[in-house]
């Protein structure tokens, strides 16, 4: 049933849209489709910005789910329809997405393990097909589940800033997981748009931070962003560099963005006792690796992950962005009109020197 509230600033809606559906393994394809229909606890979101996320690259790339569907998930837009029974909304306002959100009662949940939560891992935004996201279309649908991670976002800010608090919000929820004190020595490993956001938000919070990268252009931008120092990721000897920066103490963390395994036997060599590695890259299935046992049991080196975001965390998210402590304007070197996902998702998935955050913008609905 399509029930919606009108307000004077109702605007009339076509029947179909854009959409950039994917068909199959790298097969991503411009079509019209309807627009999503809503129900009386949902809202319907114009579509202005939508980042390129690695999440969806790895499934476009290697089919991990079933197709056809409509991918894209930091999303950001303007309201355009309201559900009869939706409050504190108004059509118009512009918002930021968060398409994930726990139950917060379920036993997962009251560990803090909300990424495990079966609710959680429900997607509920959609442009169409199974729920996947949706942002890569001209609207979507949020569901009523959805609505509390819904942000407003300030007249003085951008979609593009709104369409990055989900990104960042997975960063901050990394960094929690870290047990850090003022002053202690980060290695951020890969300076891309997510080892930036982890290179900022830890060197604003008082950690001293070391990134390395293959690409020198990120290394310099590693130092614009509050990088304490910045090497070349392939120094032979990069273990006994990072160990000497603690005059041979070792790293307190080490935060693993790239999804290489060897990184991750760098990092856990190069942590003192007690400290611990972060995985943030690792996100496909099966891989193995091999691990000193001895050195996590007798040294007491952590190996921890963290996947997703953090819904909890969203109004301090908003405070960094919004605020801009962590400007992440400085992050968007690309922007795609919809026609061109398919390029969009090329150049994330295969960056060159200059590129970094890439989005894809919708229409006349982009600030």
């Amino acid at each position: 049933m399509f029930c919606v509230r009108f307000s004077p600033m109702a605007v009339v809606l076509p029947k179909t849209m854009r959409a950039v559906v994917y068909r199959g393994v790298n097969d991503l394809r411009v079509e019209e489709v309807p627009v999503p229909r809503i129900g009386p606890s949902e809202i319907l979101v114009r579509v202005g910005a939508c980042g390129v996320c690695p999440t969806d690259i790895k499934k476009i790339h290697f089919g991990t789910q079933a197709a056809p569907r409509i991918y894209g998930h930091e999303t950001a837009g303007t309201i355009v329809r309201i559900g009869a029974r939706v409050r504190g909304w108004t059509v118009g306002d512009r918002v930021a997405l968060h398409h994930h959100v726990p139950c917060l009662d379920c036993h997962f949940c009251r560990h803090r393990a909300f990424a495990q939560c079966q609710t959680y891992k429900k997607t509920g935004i959609t442009a169409g097909f199974e729920p996947a996201g949706g942002g890569y279309a001209e609207y979507v649908r949020v569901m009523d589940f959805c609505l509390p991670g819904v942000v407003k976002i300030p007249t003085k800010n951008s979609l593009a800033e709104g369409a990055l608090l989900e990104p960042v919000n997975t960063v901050l929820k990394g960094i929690r997981s870290l047990p850090l004190l003022a002053g202690d020595t980060v290695w951020v490993a890969g300076a891309g748009p997510i080892g930036l956001l982890f290179i900022g938000m830890l060197s604003e919070l008082g950690f001293r931070v070391v990134a390395t990268d293959l690409i020198g252009s990120r290394c310099r931008l590693a130092r614009r962003w509050g990088a304490w120092k910045a090497l070349d990721g392939a120094d032979p000897n990069l273990v006994d560099t990072l160990r000497g920066l603690t005059r041979g103490r070792g790293l307190d963390a080490a935060v693993v963005c790239v999804p290489v395994d060897a990184v991750v036997a760098q990092a856990q060599a190069a942590l003192r006792g007690g400290g611990t590695t972060l995985l943030f890259a690792h996100t496909l299935r099966g891989k193995t690796a091999p691990v000193d046992l001895g050195s996590v049991c007798v040294d007491e080196k952590g190996l921890v992950g963290s996947y997703s975001s953090d819904f909890t965390l969203q109004r301090e998210v908003a405070r960094w962005v919004f605020s801009r402590r962590l400007d992440v304007r400085r992050l968007i070197t690309h922007r795609f009109p919809l026609e061109e996902t398919a390029a969009a998702v090329a150049l994330a998935a295969r960056p060159t020197e200059e590129s970094l955050k890439v989005l894809v913008q919708s229409g006349d609905a982009v600030d």
